[in-house]
């Protein structure tokens, strides 16, 4: 119970900690092939910035897929909790900045945030099924974003040739030793503004099928889903 609370006040360990994290992910990248489909050619960073959706499930690879000019024009949206910190810490490594923010805390602060970041052609990464599920159910987060800034969304699919599946809210998927690891950038999305509730919810649907298509979710996939709120 002691080491419980110790842990539960440690919330911002040195980032230096993460360093063999980093490391390991780097390492392991040298031995997994790579296909990176853009037929937009959104990996332009003349054509930035954008509001970026990919499921929760898929970021594990997620910053050694990109060049460093698109991981330095680029900020992901992060919870705000302990567990955000930690991911916060690796990402910087890749030089991606952060928002720190979610819709269920400091959620305002963070479109303030992500607002600044648009407005100085830096992409907005969003997990819009994190960071508590449900799992492969897009939030309105980045669709109001995208409404109030003019800012296309744009989802991207990573996917790989054999994975290990933890039993995780989000099934968070590692690939496997030599697996080849896909990107796929799909088109962007203009969303208009003042949207209606009728519109929004079109929009919803229209991005969840586009990001699913992107990432390769299966019927198999949303099933499971179906089968997890039985």
């Amino acid at each position: 119970m002691k080491f419980k609370n110790f842990y539960r006040k440690f919330k911002r360990p040195p980032a230096f900690l993460f360093a063999p994290v980093v490391f390991l992910i780097r390492f392991i990248r040298l031995f997994m092939r790579s296909e990176i489909n853009d037929p937009a050619n959104c990996l332009d960073v003349e054509t930035y910035p954008y509001i970026t959706v990919t499921w929760h499930n898929r970021l594990l690879f997620f910053p050694t897929l990109f060049p460093a000019s698109a991981r330095k024009r680029t900020a992901a949206m992060i919870s705000a909790s302990r567990d955000g910190q930690y991911l916060a810490n690796i990402i910087h490594y890749f030089g991606i900045k952060t928002v720190r923010g979610s819709s269920s805390r400091r959620g305002a602060a963070a479109v303030r945030a992500s607002i600044k970041m648009l407005e100085n052609k830096i992409n907005v990464s969003i997990t819009p099924d994190g960071p508590r599920g449900p799992r492969y159910k897009l939030s309105n987060g980045p669709i109001l974003l995208a409404s109030k800034t003019s800012i296309p969304v744009l989802p991207i699919g990573i996917n790989y040739s054999s994975y290990w599946e933890l039993k995780s809210w989000d099934l968070f998927r590692i690939p496997k030793p030599w697996a080849k690891l896909e990107l796929n950038i799909g088109e962007p999305i203009h969303i208009e503004k003042d949207l209606s509730t009728e519109k929004l919810r079109e929009y919803k649907i229209l991005i969840e099928n586009r990001l699913n298509e992107v990432s390769r979710v299966t019927e198999e996939d949303l099933k499971k889903n179906r089968l997890r709120k039985t």
